[in-house]
């Protein structure tokens, strides 16, 4: 039992107020950070920079967020951003890693793009190219990062208090490593032959209209796959994840192979991974009911992680809003391979939900503070 002096201090921890600046804050992901930041009940977002829409109240854009409609968007420079406690920035690749050496060193800043997420520069050239900048504090609190002799497991959530710069994962990254690393970090599945199929709703692909495809009329009614045949950038980021849940550096994601194929669905939130990979022989020793227990045991006391009962598959809309991830593992005893699934919101979970969820945790907030589980289906 907390005394009386422990309680005053946890009192002042959960009514303290940080100031946010938001970076992107008209696109979907810098829109996302926003509509939970204005009901989070320790952060006050107080600056809204962008580009094209410079000058404008944020109203004009994002009319969902009435608390903030009154806020100007400014330009994206240091000296907008700098003066705030925490910085978000929701901007294209190569553009964070640009700005971010001339940010408040004292600030805490999160990147919810790609630029500071791989820890290997030969990953980066390979999938992105550029300058390769410093890797961050990766925020995916769940991910698993080695197995002790005990059982217990150790989690990315233990390097996240008191750090300044955290690099969010990309949502197809969330989903992929979150179905299938409980079952890699037992020793569940092979390591050469992991396939990853995943069902992403459009506003994964951004706010701005680059493509013909992403017009109304060609969306309506159809599915496209995209970013085929190993292309994908986030293929190294689940491949290092993959490494760190087996215990091991990301120097050793070569270890791992993945066909990875995503495919653009006609709805607005959401993506489904469907995960396989063939079975270890440890596996093949195991029933079902124990195989599943894996999965159980990896996300217990995870608040928004929901393993769902026996049979009830992952469905996209029972998520759409909220920070948690439903996961399922059956096994195909015909073809000896583990399928796990996932279904998260991209935008929360897989981006600002998983951003504000480990910003709680590097200020030492309650984890769950402004997020919810609770979905908005049907």
């Amino acid at each position: 039992m907390l005394n009386v002096f422990q309680r005053v201090k946890e009192k002042r921890r959960d009514m303290a107020k940080y100031t946010v600046a938001v970076a992107g804050a008209t696109g979907y992901a810098g829109g996302e950070a926003l509509r939970i930041l204005a009901a989070h009940p320790n952060f006050e977002v107080t600056c809204v920079a962008g580009h094209s829409s410079v000058g404008d109240k944020l109203g004009k854009h994002m009319p969902h967020i009435p608390q903030l409609a009154d806020l100007v968007v400014e330009d994206t420079t240091p000296e907008v951003l700098n003066g705030h406690d925490v910085i978000i920035l929701a901007l294209p690749h190569g553009a964070s890693g640009a700005l971010a050496s001339q940010l408040d060193p004292n600030a805490v800043v999160v990147d919810l793009g790609a630029d500071h997420r791989l820890e290997e520069k030969s990953a980066w050239d390979a999938f992105y190219g550029g300058d390769f900048y410093q890797h961050w504090t990766y925020g995916m609190p769940e991910l698993i990062t080695g197995v002790a002799a005990d059982g217990s497991y150790s989690r990315q959530r233990e390097a996240l208090p008191g750090t300044k710069r955290i690099a969010g994962p990309g949502c197809n990254v969330t989903a992929t490593t979150l179905a299938l690393q409980p079952g890699i970090a037992q020793g569940l599945v092979e390591s050469k032959d992991i396939v990853a199929d995943l069902v992403v709703g459009y506003s994964g692909a951004g706010k701005n209209l680059k493509r013909t495809n992403l017009l109304a009329a060609e969306a309506f009614g159809s599915a496209l796959p995209y970013s085929v045949g190993g292309t994908h950038r986030h293929i190294p980021e689940i491949l290092q994840n993959f490494a760190h849940a087996a215990g091991k550096s990301a120097a050793e994601a070569d270890d791992y192979t993945l066909a990875f194929t995503p495919i653009l669905a006609p709805m607005a939130r959401g993506i489904l991974a469907t995960v396989s990979a063939k079975l270890t022989d440890k596996a093949l020793g195991m029933t079902d009911a124990e195989i599943r227990q894996v999965w159980l045991d990896a996300y217990e006391g995870q608040d928004f992680m929901v393993v769902l009962p026996e049979g009830v598959m992952p469905a996209t809309a029972n998520i759409i809003g909220s920070n948690a991830a439903h996961i399922q593992v059956v096994v195909d005893h015909h073809a000896g391979r583990l399928l796990a699934f996932a279904a998260i919101d991209n935008l929360n979970r897989g981006t600002a939900g998983q951003a504000v969820q480990s910003l709680n945790v590097a200020l030492g907030l309650p984890e769950d503070a402004g997020l919810t589980k609770i979905g908005v289906a049907p």
